[in-house]
């Protein structure tokens, strides 16, 4: 099982947002750190609390995504087709 480190850090590296937020990020990564620790329930849940408010800040600031689907793929093709059309 991933440790809460491990796991913040996949999600900060699948967002690409270190280089646009280091400071937001490397809180994310102490609170993790503070959430893998031996401190009590009440600590753990005010800390998951933070990071969990520091996490939702982080993916507002993350670029969006651009993934492709089969409808933008045939929107695409008939959008060439347009263009080739026009020039013959």
């Amino acid at each position: 099982m991933a440790t809460n480190v491990e796991a913040i850090e996949a999600e900060l590296e699948q967002m690409r947002i270190t280089d646009r937020a280091p400071g937001l990020a490397q809180l994310a990564l102490t609170l993790a750190r503070l959430m893998d620790g031996e401190d009590g329930a009440t600590a753990k849940a005010n800390v998951g609390r933070e990071l969990r408010a520091v996490m939702a800040d982080l993916r507002k600031l993350a670029p969006v995504a651009a993934e492709a689907d089969r409808v933008d793929e045939l929107a695409k093709k008939r959008q060439d087709g347009r263009i080739r059309a026009r020039r013959a």
